[in-house]
């Protein structure tokens, strides 16, 4: 396996990632774009190789696998802010479509959270994602509702390092209304005719179960859903999770 780091100047910032490159198989190679939820502080689990363990073994699977940092969050720079991420994944997808190695034809997106909420968002929109897996997805965010909550939730957002800039967001009543428009269920139903996953757990106590039923619901055909009884919100560290959306991935576009 071959990683490779990037960086993309997008809008005055920075976005860095890594891309994975399968050791054998034929190029091009399926590809997979990886997607993170809000970082956020917690105790440490133990043994977690984080999104890097997860990139290598998507690409030890032959997958093609791209990680990368919202803005805000790791090694990129920026400030947290819902819409922007949308542009950051855009602009990875730009980037992916010009790896010679990578299948134009067989580019994934995989989403946590937050992250699978602007997977979804971007797919609806950029017809070279050819399949979507979304993996506790929000379809509502009370930070679009609650001034107040936005507001501590930009204090904490401060303490946990991905907003950085005193200033930030120069719009309270702009950045909120983001959350309102991604985190929605207008944008599934525009994914199909291209294949969709959605995994969540049972135990998730931060994003409803319900959330994931309703997004099912709304979707076209091709669909899937795996429900994972007492799996929390965490699902990158859920082995039944992620099996389930390698073998997936892996059905549909490994040795067709």
């Amino acid at each position: 396996m071959d990683r490779k780091d990037f960086c993309l100047q997008l809008e005055g910032i920075k976005i860095r990632g890594q891309v994975y490159s399968p050791e054998t198989g034929q190029q091009p190679f399926p590809t997979l774009c990886i997607c993170h939820g809000l970082p956020r502080k917690g105790t440490p689990v133990p043994n977690d190789g984080g999104y890097p363990a997860l990139a290598e073994r998507f690409s030890h699977a032959g997958f093609l696998t791209v990680i990368f940092n919202f803005r805000g969050a790791g090694e990129s720079e920026g400030n947290f802010d819902i819409i922007g991420w949308t542009r950051d994944l855009s602009a990875v997808m730009d980037y992916i479509y010009n790896i010679p190695a990578a299948d134009k034809n067989k580019i994934s997106t995989m989403g946590f959270s937050a992250g699978a909420a602007v997977c979804t968002y971007v797919a609806s929109r950029d017809p070279r994602v050819t399949s979507v897996i979304s993996c506790a997805c929000p379809t509502v965010s009370r930070l679009g509702h609650d001034p107040d909550l936005a507001r501590q939730y930009i204090a904490e957002f401060r303490k946990v390092g991905i907003i950085k800039d005193d200033g930030f967001p120069p719009s309270l009543k702009e950045w909120m209304t983001g959350f309102n428009y991604i985190y929605s269920l207008n944008w599934v139903g525009k994914i199909s005719p291209r294949p969709l996953l959605i995994v969540h757990g049972t135990q998730d106590d931060v994003v409803p179960l319900d959330s994931s039923r309703a997004l099912y619901e709304r979707a076209g055909e091709p669909k899937d859903i795996i429900i994972i009884q007492g799996a929390g919100h965490q699902l990158r560290l859920v082995n039944e999770a992620i099996e389930g959306a390698l073998n997936w991935l892996k059905s549909r576009f490994i040795g067709d």
